[in-house]
C-alpha cells in the first residue's frame, strides 16, 4: 500500500438512493414508509421556477413534521449560478438543519464550487448550534465537472459521495442519447466480414468511461460512488441491467427517479447469500490462518491475497448493514 492511506467518508447504505420533489409534499410520507436507504428532497431540476420557494417551504416542514423512520435524508439545492441556492441552503440548514444528514450539490465543477458551500454550511452550523456535521453528495454532471474530478473529490472533508448525472453530462458534452442512462444502438462496433461474408453488431456502453472514471476518483478519496438515474422507469430490465453494470465498476448504489426503482436497487445493491456466505469462509480462513502463525491463506485450492479479504471484510460489513432492515 501506498504510504498516503485514504480516509473512508461515514458509512452509509446507499444501495437505492430515492428522488423526491419539494414541490409533491403530498409523496413525502409515502417515501418515508418505503424501502429507500436514502431520500433526496429536490429543490432543482424537478421544481419549476415559479414553484422554488414554495417547495422549500415544504420541505422544511416535511423534515420537521414527518417521521421519517431513521431514513438518510438529503436535500437537492439548486445549483450555485442560480439566485435560488443560497435561500435553499440558509433557509432549510437554519430551520430544519438538525433533521437533515446529507446536501446534494448539482453540477459541481470545481474544488471551489465544494469549498464555497463548505463555508456557508459551517457558519450557519456554528451559528445554530447544530451537534451533527451535514455531510456532501457531489453530483459529476458536466464536461468541467469530469475534468475536475478528482481535484474535486477531495475539495471537503465533508463530502461521503459522488454521484453519476448522466443526462446533464450528455448535454454537457454534446452526446448524442436516446434516453437517460439507457444503451444507444449507435454505440457499436462492426466485425470484419467472416468467410461467409457475415458480420456481428455488439453494443457497447457509452457511459462507461465516465463512470469508471467517477468511480476511481471517489474510491481514491474514500468516498461512496454512486450510478445517477434510468429515465424508463417502466423498464425494469433496463434498470437491473445498467444497475447491475455500475456495481460490478464498483459503484455502492443508484438513483431511484420512482419508487418502482427502490426494489430493483435494493435487490441489485445487496450482496447475495452466496457471496455472503464465500466472504465469511474467506474471513474464517484468514483467522485460522492467523491461529496456526501462516503468513499464506488458501480457501478452496486457491490462495486469498490481501485484496480479497479487504473485498470479503467490506462485503460482510454491508450485508450486516442490510440486515436490521432489509
Amino acid at each position: 500500500m501506498s504510504f498516503t492511506l485514504i480516509e473512508n467518508a461515514a458509512p452509509r447504505l446507499n444501495r437505492s438512493e430515492l428522488a423526491v420533489p419539494g414541490s409533491q409534499p403530498q409523496f413525502f410520507e409515502k417515501a418515508a414508509k418505503g424501502a429507500a436507504d436514502i431520500i433526496f428532497l429536490d429543490l432543482e431540476d424537478a421544481v419549476a421556477p415559479d414553484e422554488k420557494e414554495k417547495a422549500r417551504k415544504n420541505i422544511i416542514a416535511g423534515l420537521n413534521d414527518i417521521d421519517w423512520r431513521g431514513k438518510t435524508l438529503s436535500l437537492r439545492i439548486n445549483g450555485l449560478d442560480t439566485h435560488y441556492m443560497y435561500r435553499d441552503v440558509v433557509d432549510v440548514v437554519e430551520q430544519a438543519g438538525s433533521k437533515l444528514h446529507l446536501i446534494m450539490i448539482p453540477k459541481v465543477g470545481t474544488a471551489a464550487d465544494v469549498y464555497a458551500l463548505d463555508m456557508l454550511v459551517t457558519q450557519i452550523e456554528t451559528a445554530k448550534g447544530l451537534k451533527r456535521r451535514i455531510g456532501f453528495e457531489l453530483i459529476i454532471e458536466t464536461a468541467l465537472g469530469m475534468q475536475n474530478v478528482h481535484a474535486v473529490a477531495g475539495a471537503s472533508k465533508r463530502i461521503e459521495s459522488l454521484h453519476f448525472g448522466v443526462a446533464d453530462y450528455a448535454a454537457s458534452t454534446r452526446a448524442r442519447t436516446t434516453n437517460i442512462g439507457g444503451a444507444n444502438p449507435d454505440y457499436t462496433v462492426l466485425t470484419d466480414k467472416d468467410e461467409a461474408g457475415g458480420r456481428a453488431l455488439h453494443w457497447g456502453d457509452m457511459w462507461h468511461y465516465a463512470l469508471a472514471r467517477m468511480v476511481v476518483a471517489a474510491r481514491a478519496n474514500g468516498l461512496r460512488p454512486i450510478d445517477g438515474p434510468f429515465g424508463d422507469f417502466s423498464d425494469a430490465e433496463g434498470y437491473k441491467a445498467a444497475a447491475r453494470r455500475a456495481a460490478v465498476l464498483g459503484c455502492d448504489g443508484k438513483w431511484a427517479i420512482h419508487p418502482s426503482q427502490v426494489a430493483l436497487a435494493n435487490e441489485v445493491f445487496t450482496p447475495s447469500e452466496k457471496e455472503v456466505t464465500r466472504a465469511r469462509r474467506i474471513l474464517a480462513a484468514m483467522e485460522q490462518a492467523k491461529r496456526e502463525g501462516r503468513g499464506a491463506v488458501a480457501l478452496d485450492g486457491r490462495l486469498l491475497d490481501i485484496a480479497s479479504i479487504r473485498q470479503a471484510a467490506a462485503l460482510v460489513q454491508t450485508a450486516e448493514a442490510i440486515a436490521p432492515g432489509s
